[in-house]
């Protein structure tokens, strides 16, 4: 299991767009995906238990994959957390 903390960066936090590109972005990998946010963890997978996290701009969250593509897949996720949900 691979695990990293990124902050919030973007003006709405996990909003329903931002959540959506989350979810889009995660199913492309095969790995489980775990999103976690003041001491709750939600499927990465799940765009309704992403926007329950009800995490906002300057707060840690903490991605986490297991499987064999969970490194690839906890990078892209990071990377699209640190371009505030930007896809590249």
């Amino acid at each position: 299991m691979i695990s990293k903390t990124v902050t919030l960066k973007n003006e709405d936090g996990l909003h329903a767009r931002a959540a959506a590109l989350f979810v889009r972005t995660a199913n492309k990998y095969g790995s489980e995906i775990t999103l976690q946010a003041h001491g709750d963890s939600v499927n990465g997978k799940s765009i309704i238990g992403i926007m329950s996290l009800g995490a906002f701009c300057g707060e840690e969250v903490i991605i986490s994959a297991l499987g064999t593509d969970e490194e690839e897949a906890v990078e892209s996720l990071v990377n699209l957390v640190e371009n505030n949900f930007i896809e590249i």
